[in-house]
């Protein structure tokens, strides 16, 4: 098709919602992201389907469950036979670049000494970088670093425990990304040919570690910035995976044990996890400055999401794990394609991250493929008349064993979302967490056991039990009536 636009998709890895001043952040400094929210969609609520890596990007890649794409858990490989969009674009004429990570296969040097295993993914251009530290033979970013004679070095900051002074901006890992993505896009607007281009940026996923600049300036702020939101002795009416005894065994050994931090420190690392937005911003803006630069805007749609989100130590939780706080898997997501998508929308409607494959394909204007499972935003995008206010009914995300864990039972979870509430089964457990969230926002009060809450529960358990079920596979096709 003639008409066919180009795609600037930015997806940042582990990172909030409400880090962005479009979303109501007022201390970070987010400028081009704001104005790219003004240009376009900024949704409310998004969600991703797994508050975790691999099966997070495998279904927003495929628009298919992570049951169903059956990459369920950091370090699995997805299957050779998942078609992923990029895919599907490739096949239809679109030229595809990667600058960053893709993490959809297992990404442990271990098993992987060059790089990560690929599908046929349909990458014409693939400039990984997995993360930044330079233990990864094939690791464009590493490269990058050497030919330029500089050292990967972040040491810690001022001595502290749980924030590091990253690399410079001009050496940094999101900067490098943003760099391989202009230099795609300017070799591009010479081939008349789509294109699709996949800036995969690590930060702000910890080690929380942004250049020095970025973090000091927030220095003089730091008595106001917000403490996490924790109140002590919540966690006595939730899943046991949620206790500090488990977390501890959990995670690969880190600093950040929310009991052992003050509030200084806490705030310091809110601080840095800032300051890492705040560099992606500034690259952001570099990207959108070459569209214009290079005639393509008026012809490119441009997203800007992320995988997951980050606790932060909101519940006294830091990183991510089997957890389905709004902080966790509600995810900033801007869609922008100036006179085509309509300008300065926010919706509130309930929208996965798996709908967005099916959205791609429509802007291109390609058939459906048949085994995805997803729901096209593209009416809410550019029709006036669309019902800003609903997409899904609910929203729905699964964690099956999906990082390593040397307790047991390792958790297995799922969660369903409503406009006012939400459910988690912590399956075999006997257990799970029911929140109002119009009445207790902040997910501090967990009404499981609450008799007076007993038919939302069962409303509830029956909708999740529902959705499950439509979760299975719809390949391969019907072909006939028996």
């Amino acid at each position: 098709m003639p008409d066919q636009p180009n795609i600037l998709w930015i997806c940042s890895d582990q990172q909030r919602f409400d880090t962005l001043g479009c979303y109501g952040n007022s201390f970070v400094q987010t400028p081009h992201i704001d104005r790219l929210a003004e240009d376009g969609v900024l949704f409310e609520n998004a969600f991703c389907q797994s508050p975790i890596c691999t099966p997070s990007r495998a279904s927003f890649l495929t628009g298919r469950y992570p049951r169903t794409t059956r990459a369920r858990q950091n370090g699995q490989n997805i299957p050779s036979d998942e078609t992923l969009v990029t895919k599907l674009l490739a096949d239809a004429g679109y030229t595809c670049g990667l600058s960053g990570k893709l993490h959809i296969s297992a990404c442990n040097p271990r098993p992987c000494p060059d790089m990560e295993r690929r599908i046929d993914d349909g990458y014409h251009v693939f400039n990984w970088s997995h993360h930044p530290s330079p233990d990864w033979p094939g690791s464009e970013y590493g490269l990058w670093l050497q030919e330029r004679g500089v050292e990967y070095k972040t040491p810690p900051y001022n001595d502290s425990k749980h924030v590091r002074t990253g690399m410079p901006s001009e050496h940094h890992q999101t900067t490098w990304c943003a760099q391989k993505a202009i230099d795609f896009m300017e070799r591009s607007s010479k081939t008349g040919r789509p294109w699709l281009f996949s800036v995969n940026i690590f930060d702000p996923h910890f080690a929380f570690d942004p250049p020095a600049e970025y973090l000091e300036r927030y220095l003089d702020l730091l008595d106001e910035i917000p403490l996490p939101n924790y109140v002590e002795g919540e966690l006595d009416s939730k899943p046991r995976y949620q206790s500090p005894e488990f977390r501890d065994d959990y995670h690969h050994p880190g600093p950040h044990h929310f009991e052992e931090m003050s509030d200084e420190e806490h705030r310091l690392v809110t601080a840095a996890y800032w300051a890492m937005c705040d560099l992606i911003d500034e690259q952001v803006g570099r990207m959108l400055e070459a569209l214009d630069r290079t005639g393509q805007r008026e012809n490119t749609i441009v997203i800007y999401m992320s995988d997951h989100g980050e606790m932060l130590g909101d519940h006294s939780i830091y990183l991510k794990g089997p957890y389905f706080y709004e902080p966790a898997v509600k995810v900033p997501l801007i869609v922008s394609w100036p006179g085509r998508i309509e300008s300065d929308r926010r919706t509130n409607a309930l929208v996965e991250l798996m709908d967005l494959a099916p959205t791609l394909l429509d802007a291109a204007g390609l058939p459906r493929y048949p085994g995805m499972q997803s729901k096209s935003l593209w009416s809410l995008l550019t029709e006036d008349d669309s019902d800003l206010s609903h997409h899904h009914d609910t929203v729905y995300s699964e964690y099956y064993h999906g990082m390593q864990a040397r307790v047991e039972p390792a958790p297995f979870a799922t969660m369903l979302r409503s406009e006012r509430y939400k459910i988690v089964v912590a399956h075999g457990l006997e257990t799970g967490e029911l929140y109002d969230l119009r009445e207790d926002p902040t997910e501090t009060r967990n009404l499981w056991d609450d008799a007076a809450h007993s038919d939302t529960k069962m409303s509830m358990l029956k909708q999740l039990c529902d959705r499950m079920a439509f979760t299975a596979d719809p390949l391969p096709e019907r072909i006939g009536p028996w």
